[in-house]
């Protein structure tokens, strides 16, 4: 595959991502305005504000775990100086993603 035919998928994945991020600012941003119009107790705003905040923080936990398993799995590839991608390399992946998420489990049961 040439450059030429990378750049116009790449620009696509792009803009979905960047639509799809906006459209869920502008809806999560509507929801709260509406809460607020509707004149919600202080209790339930500050309740949901901080479950906000609370996601926001697990969220980057679990994708730096998960990146650094990730990480580890491409070390682990370069070490033993596999060249090929094969059933072994791709197990390898998808393993330590897996793993990463299961680390996250236990870390966000355990302190979360």
């Amino acid at each position: 595959m040439n450059v030429g035919e990378l750049v116009p998928i790449v620009l696509f994945v792009c803009v979905t991502f960047c639509l799809t991020y906006g459209i869920r600012l502008l809806v999560d941003a509507r929801v709260r305005i509406k809460m607020l119009q509707a004149g919600g107790s202080k209790e339930l705003i500050d309740s949901i504000v901080l479950g906000e905040q609370q996601l926001r923080r697990l969220g980057s936990l679990r994708w730096g775990i998960v990146l650094l398993m990730e990480g580890l799995g491409f070390g682990l590839i370069q070490l033993f100086g596999w060249t090929t991608i094969t059933p072994g390399v791709v197990g390898l992946l998808i393993g330590s993603f897996g793993l990463g998420s299961l680390i996250f489990f236990v870390v966000a049961r355990r302190f979360g």
